[in-house]
């Protein structure tokens, strides 16, 4: 579904993302493992097309140069130099890190907000879809978002994510800050919204409570891929166990 070949991300001079290949298969579940700084957000900005606005920003305030090298591919389309709502319309939606909302609307707005781009899209289907992935949301659809808690906004985050109609589904450190109760939650609702037919590539940090979960996994470290397997391989590996398990 996915192919990404050699992808390299240099800001400036630092090299954030080396010689990087990832693979997504219809309908998998797959884990982008890492620590802070291990390169994983700017692997996600690339894929979503998220760096080319960044790129685009930084040049005109004369900001750090970024140079992206390598190729990508959604359903065998080069989509290397794809608009990031060219991706959207194709499929592809990034929920990102620290659940980005509009605090001053609704929980209902701001998932109506979400689907902007996609006119196609019929809305109360939509709102029908992520309420039954995230229930709670229907409960608060009316609260401002800023005055939810952060379990909370970090559903209304992947439900604005959901709101599009992704084929493919990213997302950026879903469990950041949150305890381990809701991880287990949010970890439940990822399963849940696999099963509705939803590709996921999910990069975290937390590797113990979505381990168990992932079809295949990638380590990277300092934006170079150190391990890759199975969920299963990598629960079992010693590394991963000594890094993420402290074991």
């Amino acid at each position: 579904m996915l192919e990404a070949r050699d992808l390299m991300v240099f800001f400036e001079n630092a090299l954030a993302i080396n010689d990087l290949s990832v693979e997504v298969h219809r309908e998998e579940i797959v884990g982008v493992l890492g620590s802070n700084s291990a390169g994983k957000t700017t692997l996600m900005n690339t894929i979503s097309g998220l760096i080319i606005d960044i790129k685009k920003k930084e040049y005109r305030r004369g900001g750090e140069r970024i140079t992206v090298l390598g190729e990508l591919k959604f359903e065998g389309e080069d989509i290397t130099n794809a608009k990031p709502s060219e991706r959207v319309k194709k499929g592809i939606v990034l929920s990102r890190e620290r659940h980005p909302i509009f605090p001053d609307s609704s929980v209902g707005e701001n998932l109506k907000i979400a689907t902007c781009i996609r006119r196609d899209l019929k809305i109360t289907e939509r709102f029908e879809f992520v309420y039954s992935i995230f229930p709670q949301l229907k409960e608060i659809s009316k609260r401002k978002a800023g005055f939810c808690s952060g379990g909370e906004q970090q559903m209304l985050s992947i439900g604005m994510a959901l709101m599009p109609r992704p084929r493919l589904l990213l997302m950026d450190e879903p469990l950041l800050g949150l305890s381990p109760a809701l991880q287990q939650h949010l970890v439940r609702a990822i399963r849940q919204i696999r099963g509705e037919q939803v590709t996921i590539l999910v990069a975290e940090q937390f590797a113990r409570p979505l381990l168990p979960f992932i079809d295949r996994g990638y380590v990277i470290e300092n934006g170079t891929l150190v391990l890759m397997g199975t969920g299963q391989e990598l629960m079992e590996n010693p590394e991963v166990k000594a890094a993420y398990f402290g074991v």
